[in-house]
């Protein structure tokens, strides 16, 4: 979410032109982000990978924990290169990469949730698609920049962390209510990772962008998921 300073374009070409044609190849880009994490996720889950990776995390906390710190670890890694890099086909490179690495992220929570909770994975899809078509519509439509929401999130995130850190170290469930105050964070997310694409971030780097936007989206679905799968009463 920590985008580089917009320090506007020249040669000539209109700003609002040269801006509508980076919105459209950033969205073009998420799409194909989108895409390919389907079909890799899907090719996991029919080929048995799935549960394989899921029999070997177990029920262990630190496992999971794990999980979610290389969920952090490869989105940082990731957002830092394609922001520190002019080359397109880094920034290429960069989302490719991150949408290989979420699927494999994603594999065992996936292989639990068609376990524990059948229908629960399209119905999270469904959710997800619906809530990031309407904070786009918002970001869009409304005049508000909401670079604003940049510090909230920042604090945010710190304080998740430390919760999840926290319910391992004292054995205690996150639950329904940490889920669904993470889909409310996720959501500002998306919202303020579109923002800046309207308004601040570089317009010749269309790849970074769909990564931000893409780790935010995923983030998304993963609490949807959580909660939908915390609902059933089975989720540990």
């Amino acid at each position: 979410m920590n985008f580089p300073e917009y320090a506007g374009h020249g040669g000539g070409v209109p700003e609002a032109q040269t801006r509508g044609q980076f919105i459209k190849a950033a969205y073009s880009y998420l799409a194909v982000a989108v895409l390919l994490f389907a079909v890799l996720s899907f090719g996991l889950y029919a080929s048995g990978a799935s549960f394989a990776m899921l029999k070997m995390l177990g029920a262990s906390k630190w496992a999971w924990l794990g999980v979610m710190g290389a969920f952090m670890v490869v989105g940082w890694l990731a957002t830092n290169a394609a922001d520190n890099s002019e080359s397109n086909s880094v920034q290429m490179l960069a989302l490719g990469g991150y949408v290989v690495a979420e699927s494999l992220i994603f594999a065992p929570m996936l292989a639990m949730a068609s376990i524990i909770a059948p229908g629960a994975i399209q119905a999270a899809a469904i959710a997800t698609l619906a809530l990031v078509a309407g904070l786009t519509f918002t970001a869009f439509t409304s005049k508000t920049d909401f670079s604003f929401l940049g510090g909230f999130l920042k604090i945010g995130g710190l304080v998740a962390i430390g919760v999840i850190i926290a319910g391992v170290l004292f054995g205690f469930k996150l639950g329904v209510w940490f889920s669904g105050a993470m889909v409310l964070f996720a959501g500002a997310c998306v919202l303020y990772d579109t923002s800046q694409i309207i308004h601040h971030y570089p317009a010749d780097r269309p790849a970074g962008a769909a990564l931000h936007l893409f780790a935010s989206v995923a983030l998304l679905f993963w609490y949807v998921l959580r909660l939908i799968m915390s609902l059933t009463g089975n989720d540990d």
